[in-house]
């Protein structure tokens, strides 16, 4: 468990370097791009390396329980993609305004509890649904699920982390 823990630790690191970094390498007023940037990395990483991605993402090892310690390792490429997210909200940037139902307000407690400051609910739905939606993705495209469905993957993932984006965001391309 010990040796599995901290190859666990080491990819997450190994992933959440890569985020960040491609976060960094763009203005910090550039939401889509630096948006872009993370999603693309994180691609790029799971490409370069499957097995370490599938031991993260991938199905559960049976009998092991990841120990607190893989925490904050597992959280770095989400918490880069909230806060690119929370950038674009302090700049004055609008999450659309869709109703959040309570119960689904209530239900985010831990995330919003996680959060160093408030973001409304609809865009903490978008982001959720992004995280979703990428880390997906990746999973579905390294297990061969768009074989002879979709024949340019590079463009075809651009296109849906763009919509991602804006689902969480959906201003005037202007403001983006």
């Amino acid at each position: 468990d010990d040796l599995l823990t901290r190859l666990i630790i080491e990819a997450y690191d190994a992933v959440g370097d890569a985020a960040e970094q491609a976060d960094a390498a763009h203005r910090r007023d550039d939401y889509l791009g630096r948006w872009m940037a993370v999603c693309h990395a994180t691609r790029d990483w799971a490409l370069a390396h499957p097995q370490e991605w599938a031991l993260i993402y991938g199905s559960p090892v049976p009998g092991y329980q990841a120990p607190e310690d893989t925490i904050g390792p597992g959280t770095r490429v989400s918490i880069t993609l909230t806060q690119v997210l929370g950038d674009a909200l302090q700049a004055g940037i609008r999450p659309p305004d869709l109703e959040v139902p309570r119960k689904v307000s209530r239900a985010m407690k831990g995330l919003k509890d996680f959060l160093p400051y408030p973001i409304p609910d609809s865009m903490l739905v978008g982001g959720v649904m992004a995280r979703t939606q990428l880390f997906g993705h990746i999973s579905l495209e390294l297990d061969g699920q768009f074989t002879n469905t979709i024949d340019d993957l590079d463009t075809f993932f651009d296109h849906v982390m763009r919509v991602n984006f804006l689902s969480c965001v959906w201003t005037s391309f202007a403001a983006i």
